[in-house]
């Protein structure tokens, strides 16, 4: 509207010269004005509109996050009241037993010796008031000991509570600082892990019944606090790897003897070792641990064409091992009898990598620098399904719970 105004105006100027009134002008300017005070608050309501809907936006959200952070300190609040509970009952028995440790070193420092034993061994069974007045005294150290240990919880109890946690005490009964540390380091991934499994465990008591909803566990744990303790007891307890044997070839820096995979059995009894040597060798895991020898020899070799990339144990069939060479060919051996009882030549360059599925013992899958990735079936004779992932493939792996999924590396090079 205000475009064909001033269209008019412009035409109207042009015929006439310079006829145009300067009260029309004075009008016409005005009509401008409030077309572009129009136009301005417009956009005003337009962007104060958007900015609302932003911060309602953001504001749902934090809200969302709020409620998942008050959840979180809720079952982080029980924990710590399950855990505090726990560890005051696990105080007061040692208590107890340092209690009951103490009477007996105190008794065993004022027991006559063998030979006065012997000599004062008939007048006590001859004198019943003896056997009775040894009784009681057992009685009543009995007692002194119920006491003993009743003091003694209950003075830990009182260093925990003036100590806090970073009193001596606390700190030989927690955690090391070696172990602290470690779950520093990691406290990201431990907390994530944490609040999964808590969160989990309180969605799986919200389906079951009322009465189990508050289920715990013996030593008064929520079930995902005592996974997540049991996770955090084994990561903490373990800082470094010790070598418990060595598997020597013979020359280790020869290039022959270099090894690209190796891979248990399904039973963990036998492992195998592949690489440019051209042999697949089977090792027993018992013997190469518990005999140290200066080189294990093998107690079953099996030549190949070509040099080895992967190999890969089947997860049911203890007999049966896959490999992957450098030719692209996957081959399925048997160990009992040492020979090849499958070959599969359909990739056109080297295949990087072979598995077995976890769930379907007659599958596997391979994958290649022919950028193709295949799926083969030990009764087939051709590969199941071919995927051309238009890139490398450096490593395949099965899902382990179902053969439906399959992992895929691929690599790519840019210039």
């Amino acid at each position: 509207m205000l475009h064909l105004q001033l269209n008019i105006f412009v035409l109207h100027y042009n015929r006439q010269g310079c006829e145009v009134s300067v009260k029309e002008l004075d009008g016409l300017l005005s009509l401008l004005v409030a077309k572009k005070r129009k136009l301005e608050q417009e956009e005003a309501e337009t962007n104060m509109q958007i900015l609302l809907n932003f911060l309602h936006c953001l504001r749902k959200q934090k809200l969302e996050e709020l409620n998942e952070i008050q959840a979180d300190l809720r079952c982080i609040e029980e924990d710590v009241y399950a855990v505090e509970k726990h560890k005051i009952e696990l105080y007061r028995a040692r208590g107890r037993c340092l209690a009951k440790l103490r009477t007996f070193d105190d008794f065993t420092a004022v027991k006559p010796f063998p030979s006065l034993v012997d000599r004062h061994s008939s007048d006590i069974i001859s004198n019943p008031c003896n056997i009775q007045g040894w009784k009681g005294s057992s009685d009543a150290q009995s007692k002194k000991t119920d006491e003993k240990a009743q003091i003694s919880s209950q003075g830990l109890l009182m260093k925990d509570a003036c100590g806090g946690p970073d009193s001596p005490y606390a700190s030989q009964s927690g955690l090391t600082a070696a172990r602290k540390q470690r779950v520093r380091s990691q406290l990201n991934d431990l907390k994530e892990y944490y609040l999964q499994k808590r969160q989990q465990s309180t969605a799986q008591s919200h389906k079951e019944d009322e009465g189990d909803l508050y289920a715990v566990s013996r030593e008064g744990y929520h079930p995902g606090l005592e996974d997540f303790r049991s996770v955090l007891a084994t990561f903490t307890q373990s800082s470094r790897l010790r070598v418990i044997a060595e598997l020597r070839h013979g020359d280790l820096f020869h290039a022959a003897n270099i090894i690209s995979s190796i891979e248990f059995d399904r039973d963990d009894e036998l492992f195998a070792t592949a690489g440019v040597s051209r042999r697949i060798k089977i090792f027993e895991f018992s013997s190469v641990v518990n005999e140290p020898r200066d080189v294990h020899y093998p107690m079953v070799e099996m030549p190949t064409r070509s040099k080895l990339r992967c190999l890969s144990w089947n997860k049911y069939t203890k007999n049966l091992i896959a490999s992957s060479d450098y030719d692209g060919i996957v081959t399925i051996w048997d160990v009992t009898t040492s020979q090849s009882v499958m070959e599969y030549e359909e990739h056109e360059k080297r295949a990087w990598s072979v598995d077995f599925s976890c769930t379907e013992p007659s599958m596997l899958v391979s994958g290649s620098d022919d950028c193709k990735v295949k799926i083969w079936c030990t009764n087939q004779e051709a590969c199941a399904l071919n995927i051309d992932m238009k890139a490398n493939i450096c490593s395949v792996k099965y899902n382990p719970i179902s053969s439906n999924y399959v992992a895929i590396i691929t690599f790519t090079t840019t210039t």
